[in-house]
Order: structure tokens, then C-alpha cells, then sequence
């Protein structure tokens, strides 16, 4: 094992570390903890970028890495992908964007931000690396532990009323996640992933249905996380109360749901098991196709900025969802493609929207009174936030138009080429040439999928009228350079998307095949060698004793 193999608990450590390094400041050290988060943040985006390129191989490189040196599946082990470093490397990047956002006014709005930011970023990508369920678990409590913090960030009564629903559905979300593992380990006595889907196809008869119902109480709490209806009413107003740079954050956190569901469901019922192949895609596909519905009319009733792009959050999971349903390889690398592409453009949105409605009311838009640590007493008004910049409301006019193509799915942006590639995998599950007919459910599929764009081209034009265009306040709001780069940093990343979507669909293909196609990835983390002369400090079995000898 080199260095670099080591840099796999670098997106755990760093924020870890960072977090409590911070804890040692008090909050009246703002500037200090202001840049020692940035700079672990950007650091944190960095070793992602590194890890990308350790796992874009032509062998599809799967790394374990096994904390304690113990050998798998009795180790707490990491594992680095194409799908799990594209996930870290997602989550630094909107971190980065969230942050520099946030050292405008939100970050002073509340205590221990900086601390709570770099926990949720550990939660993240401990969920998106880890090899166990039984970490999994570990990681999901800790990112849930750092969102309930940073949903109640600031004051006000909604707020609150909003973060004390989200609480409570995660936590009952948590408990069917403890339920879950409990029945499948119960039936297979390990939680190794990569163990599990070898020991799955073993599993007795008579307790193939505890396995099931184990497999598809742990789903449901991934749903929940997912925002699947009927399990989605939580998301809108929570996304909505949430502080800007909390909700452009939160963004990703409904994409932990889809990673864990898209991951379990093919090792642990794809080819490998042929007797529970399939389990749950045809509930994944119709769930799917009922929360992009459910999304679009959500999108179509509401007036708020914020309740639509809530209810985008929801219309880009259920796309997801069904497309996980499909269980076709095409689909799924359109799907990643959409993920990353709609990912990044509703945290821009969400960054946006604080801007744009910033000026509509400058009444309404006073920030309340906080209690800062050891009884400080600030009092901020919005209007005293940034300057005017010159062509300020034209420079917001540009960016939410490009979220309106980019949420409707028009050329030349990203947001076009995603829908377009996924309805070309539809329309040719079987490949380009094969003469396959669609099925009836496909069809609804592609017909949702057009109509949630026709949605977003509605409320986005409605809602870009009544503001630039019909404005009855005219207020020009006050912004910082600081709060304008994250968003059209993100924005520019969805162009870039699609000048390099070539390599980039390459890199996605090869990650859609890997999964559906999960030999090497249960291979090399069972094959996993212990680091030599690092060896466990107890050994317990005359095995043990022999290799360390």
C-alpha cells in the first residue's frame, strides 16, 4: 500500500479533525474559524479530485481500505470507486460553494456553524466510502446529528416548526435503518457489504422472506432520505425554512438515499442472486414515477422560490428512483448524469433564491435579533448586507435564467443533455440498433420526465416575471462578490458539464457497469491484504498468530 492509498480516510479525518480543532475557538473568533474551515474545505476538494483520478482506471480499481489492519469482512472497512469518489467529489464541491456563501452574514447567525458544517461533510462522505452497514449507520447518525444543528440555524418560528418535523422523521428513519440491518444480520450474520452479497444467494429458504422484509424495512429508510412519496412531505417546507447555505448543502443529502439504494440493490439483489434478482425494482420504479409526478405539481402550485425548488429536489429523486427501477445498465449512466447535473443546479438555485428575494421586500428581510456567544448582541438588517453592484439585478437576471434552462432541461446546458441521454436509454434499453419494443411503463416514464420540464418551464417563467420584470418594490439588493462567485461557480460547472460530457458519460458508463456488475468490487474487498508491518494490537486466534508472526 502507498500514500496515496491512504488518502481513502482523508474525506473522513479532515473534516473530523477540523471540526474539532474549531470547537477550541469561541465564536467571537469568527475570522479564525472562517478560514481554517475554507481551508480544510478546499483541501477536502482537493483529495476528491485525487481520489477521482485513483479510481478512473481502465480495471475498474476498487481500493479497500481496512482501518485497525484487520482483514475483511472482520474490519471496519472504506472502499474507494468510481461511484463512491464521484460522490465525495460532488459533496466537496458544493461544501465549498455553501461555504463561501456562508461567510457573508450566515455563518454569524448562530453558534457553531463552522463546527456543524464539517461533521455533516464527515457524515457524507463516511456514507458515501463505507464498506458495512453497521458504519453506514454510524455515518447516517452523525451527517443527521450535524442537518438537525443546521436546519435550526437562525431564528424564527417556521424554522423551527420545520426543523423539529425533520428531526422527527429522521429519527423514526433511523430506527427502521436499526431495524433493518438488525433482521439482516440476523439471517446472514455478517454486514459487510461485500460479504453480504456472497452470503445472500446461501441463505436457507425459510428465511429468505426475514432477509426480504429486513431488505426492504432498511429501503424504506433510505426512501425517507430520498424524499419518496408518500414519505416526502417533510422536504419542502424543511428545505425552504433551511438558511441558504444550509438548503444549497442539503441538496446532496437526498442523494445519500439514491447512492445507498442504487448500491444495495444490485449486490445485494442483482445477478449474483438469482433467486431475490429483482427484489424491489418494480416498487423503486412505480415510487419513482410517483414522486416525480407528485414533484411536478408541486412545482406548478407553488408562488415561493423556495417551495419550487424544494419540490425540484423531489422531481429529481424520483427520476432517479425509477430509474434505479429499470435495473438497465444504459439507464442507470444517464441517471448518474442527471444526478450530478440536476445536484449541482438546485444548490445553485438555492443559493440564488436568498439573493433574488433579498430585494423584493427589504421589510420582510430584516434579520432577526441573535444571541451570539457569551451575550453579544448583534442586530443585522439585510439592506446593510454587501453593496450595489453594478448591474446587480442583471447579473441574478442571468444566473436564474440559466437554473430555469438548467431545471427545464433545454439546450445548451447539462440539464438537456442528461434528459436527452436518459431518454435515449429508454427508447433503446437494448442498445442502439436493436429493434426492442418500449413497454407501456416506459412510455409514462418518458412522459412524466417531459412533464416535470413543462412544469419547471411554467413556475420558472412565472415566477422570473413577477420578479425582474414586475417587481412593485424595485429595491436592488445588496450582495457581496462572495455570495455571487458560489453561485455562478456552480452554474459554470453545469456548462462545463457539457462542453466535456463525452468523458465525462465515459467515466459514468464505466461506474453504471461496475455496479451492475459487482464481482470486482466484492472480489477485491474480500481479497483486501492487511499493510505489512502494521499488524492488529490483539490477536486472538492461533490463525491470527501465525500471520503475524
Amino acid at each position: 500500500m502507498n500514500w496515496q492509498d491512504h488518502l481513502i480516510i482523508a474525506p473522513i479525518l479532515l473534516p473530523l479533525v477540523t471540526a474539532a480543532l474549531l470547537l477550541l475557538y469561541d465564536e467571537r473568533r469568527r475570522v479564525l474559524k472562517s478560514a481554517i474551515s475554507i481551508v480544510a474545505t478546499f483541501m477536502l476538494f482537493v483529495v476528491a479530485i485525487m481520489l477521482v483520478n485513483m479510481a478512473n482506471t481502465p480495471d475498474d480499481r476498487v481500493i479497500p481500505y481496512l482501518l485497525g489492519n484487520w482483514p475483511a469482512p472482520y474490519a471496519i472497512v472504506l472502499v474507494l470507486d468510481r461511484f463512491s469518489a464521484m460522490m465525495v467529489l460532488l459533496t466537496s464541491i458544493l461544501g465549498l460553494a455553501a461555504l463561501c456563501f456562508s461567510l457573508a452574514r450566515w455563518h454569524k447567525v448562530g453558534s457553531h456553524f463552522h463546527t456543524l458544517f464539517q461533521l455533516l461533510l464527515m457524515g457524507l462522505n463516511g456514507a458515501f466510502l463505507t464498506g458495512d452497514l453497521f458504519n453506514l449507520f454510524v455515518f447516517f447518525e452523525v451527517l443527521l446529528a450535524a442537518s438537525y444543528g443546521l436546519v435550526l440555524h437562525g431564528t424564527g418560528a417556521t424554522r423551527v416548526k420545520a426543523g423539529l418535523h425533520y428531526i422527527a422523521i429522521n429519527l423514526a428513519a433511523s430506527s427502521l435503518f436499526l431495524i433493518g440491518v438488525s433482521m439482516i444480520y440476523g439471517v446472514t450474520g455478517t454486514l459487510n457489504m461485500a460479504d453480504l452479497a456472497q452470503r445472500i444467494p446461501e441463505v436457507p429458504a425459510e428465511d429468505l422472506m426475514f432477509l426480504q422484509a429486513g431488505g426492504a424495512i432498511l429501503g424504506t429508510a433510505f426512501l425517507v432520505k430520498a424524499g419518496a412519496w408518500p414519505l416526502n412531505f417533510w422536504l419542502p417546507t424543511t428545505y425552504t425554512a433551511a438558511a441558504a447555505p444550509v438548503a444549497a448543502l442539503f441538496a446532496i443529502m437526498s442523494k445519500v438515499g439514491i447512492y445507498v439504494l442504487l448500491r444495495l440493490s444490485l449486490l445485494f439483489f442483482g445477478e449474483l442472486t438469482p433467486r431475490t434478482a429483482g427484489f424491489g425494482d418494480a416498487a423503486l420504479f412505480y415510487i419513482g414515477l410517483a414522486t416525480i409526478a407528485f414533484g411536478l405539481i408541486g412545482v406548478l402550485a407553488s408562488q415561493a422560490l423556495g417551495r419550487i425548488a424544494g419540490y425540484s429536489v423531489l422531481v429529481s429523486s424520483g427520476t432517479l428512483l425509477a430509474a434505479i427501477g429499470t435495473g438497465n445498465v444504459a439507464v442507470t449512466g444517464s441517471a448518474l448524469f442527471y444526478m450530478v447535473s440536476s445536484t449541482l443546479t438546485i444548490s445553485a438555485f438555492f443559493l440564488l433564491i436568498e439573493l433574488v428575494e433579498r430585494g423584493q421586500d427589504a421589510a420582510a428581510n430584516v434579520l432577526a435579533v441573535t444571541i451570539e456567544a457569551y451575550g453579544d448582541e448583534e442586530e443585522e438588517e439585510e439592506d446593510e448586507v454587501g453593496t450595489v453592484l453594478p448591474a446587480t439585478l442583471a447579473i441574478l437576471g442571468a444566473c436564474f435564467a440559466v437554473s430555469a434552462i438548467l431545471l427545464i432541461g433545454l439546450p445548451p446546458f447539462s440539464g438537456f443533455v442528461a434528459k436527452i441521454s436518459l431518454l435515449s436509454a429508454l427508447f433503446n434499453p437494448a442498445g442502439m440498433g436493436t429493434d426492442t419494443p418500449i413497454s407501456a411503463a416506459s412510455w409514462v416514464y418518458v412522459a412524466l420526465i417531459i412533464l416535470s420540464g413543462v412544469a419547471a418551464l411554467i413556475a420558472m417563467s412565472r415566477s422570473g416575471i413577477r420578479t425582474f420584470w414586475a417587481s412593485m418594490e424595485g429595491n436592488v439588493p445588496r450582495v457581496l462578490v462572495i455570495e455571487l462567485v458560489p453561485v455562478a461557480a456552480l452554474l459554470f460547472l453545469c456548462l462545463a458539464l457539457t462542453i466535456q460530457a463525452a468523458p465525462v458519460m465515459r467515466y459514468l458508463d464505466a461506474t453504471a457497469q461496475a455496479l451492475h456488475r459487482p464481482h470486482n468490487y466484492i472480489d477485491h474487498v474480500l481479497d483486501a491484504k492487511r499493510s505489512a508491518g502494521f499488524e492488529p494490537m490483539i490477536s486472538t486466534t492461533p490463525a491470527a498468530k501465525g500471520d503475524a508472526q
